[in-house]
C-alpha cells in the first residue's frame, strides 16, 4: 500500500499568475522602460539642440514670442467660439445628409435605382475634390448670383460647401457599416415578417451606426480643423484673427496660439475616439 501522507498536495487552481502571465507581464515592463527612455532622449535632445541652431533666436522672436502669445491669445478664444458655432450646426446637417446618401448608395430595389446612382455620383464626386476648392466655388459662385440677404451670407454658403464635402465621407462610412452586418441579419429580420424598411430600420441601421461611431469621430474631429478654411471667405475665425493679429504685430506667434488651441479640443476628441475604438475592438475579441 502506497503512502500519501508525504505528497504534496496539488497547487489550488487561480490561486496566482502563471507563468506565461508573469513572462508577458515582464515583457510589458520592459518595453514600457524602452519606450520611456526613448521618449526622455529625444525630447532632451530636441532641448539641448535646436537652441544651437544659427537662426534659433530669430525664429524664437517671430514664432514664440510671449508679449505678442500675451496681447493676442485672449482675442483668439473669442475668434475660436465662431468656429465651434459653425462646427455645432454643420456636424447635425452632415450626419443627416450622410445617412441619407448611404440609404440611397443601399437601396436594392430596382425601381429605385436612380437614387443608388446619385449616391454613388455624389460620393465620386465630392469625396475627389478638395474642401477648399468647395469652399471657394460655394462660398464665391452662389453669392455671385445677386441672392438678396442674408442668403448671400459667406457663413450659409461656407456651411452648405463643408456639408457637400463631409456628408459624401459620412456617407461612405455608413455605409461600410451596412455592409458589415451580416446577410443573415436581414433574412432573420424577413422572417419575422419585418419589411425591407423595417429591417434596415430596426435591425441594420441600429447595429450599423454602432460600428461606425469611432471612425465618424475622426471624421468630426477633421471637420472642426477645416472650419479654418472658411476664412478664405470672409467669416472672421480664429484663422483669420490670427492672420489679422500677424499683420498687426508684425509676428507669427498668433499662429502658434491658434495652433494651441485647436489641439486643446482636438487631442482630448481623438483620444475618445482611439478609446471607443480600443472598446469596441475589446468586445469583438
Amino acid at each position: 500500500m502506497n503512502d500519501t501522507s508525504l505528497q504534496s498536495p496539488p497547487e489550488p487552481q487561480g490561486s496566482g499568475p502563471t507563468r506565461r502571465e508573469l513572462y508577458e507581464a515582464g515583457v510589458r515592463r520592459r518595453s514600457n522602460r524602452i519606450a520611456l527612455i526613448s521618449t526622455v532622449s529625444v525630447v532632451l535632445a530636441l532641448i539641448v539642440l535646436v537652441p544651437l541652431a544659427p537662426g534659433w533666436e530669430a525664429v524664437q522672436r517671430a514664432f514664440f514670442n510671449g508679449r505678442v502669445f500675451t496681447a493676442t491669445f485672449t482675442g483668439l478664444l473669442e475668434a475660436f467660439v465662431l468656429n465651434v458655432m459653425i462646427f455645432a450646426w454643420s456636424a447635425p446637417l452632415i450626419a443627416v445628409t450622410g445617412l441619407m446618401i448611404a440609404l440611397c448608395r443601399d437601396t436594392r430595389a430596382p425601381a429605385l435605382f436612380p437614387l443608388r446612382l446619385f449616391g454613388i455620383a455624389y460620393t465620386d464626386i465630392f469625396r475627389g475634390l478638395p474642401v477648399v476648392l468647395v469652399i471657394y466655388i460655394i462660398g464665391f459662385g452662389v453669392p455671385g448670383l445677386g441672392l438678396p440677404r442674408p442668403w448671400n451670407s459667406p457663413y450659409i454658403w461656407g456651411t452648405v460647401a463643408l456639408v457637400l464635402v463631409y456628408s459624401a465621407y459620412v456617407a461612405e462610412v455608413i455605409r461600410s457599416g451596412i455592409d458589415s452586418i451580416h446577410q443573415s441579419q436581414r433574412s432573420a429580420a424577413a422572417s419575422l415578417g419585418l419589411s425591407a424598411q423595417d429591417t434596415m430600420r430596426f435591425v441594420v441601421l441600429p447595429q450599423a451606426i454602432r460600428n461606425v461611431v469611432p471612425a465618424n469621430m475622426n471624421l468630426f474631429i477633421a471637420l472642426q480643423k477645416d472650419v479654418a478654411l472658411l476664412s478664405f471667405i470672409g467669416p472672421v475665425e480664429v484663422f483669420r484673427q490670427a492672420g489679422v493679429y500677424k499683420s498687426l504685430y508684425a509676428n507669427f506667434t498668433p499662429y502658434v496660439g491658434a495652433a494651441l488651441i485647436f489641439l486643446a479640443l482636438t487631442i482630448p476628441a481623438t483620444r475618445y475616439a482611439d478609446y471607443l475604438m480600443n472598446k469596441q475592438n475589446r468586445a469583438r475579441t
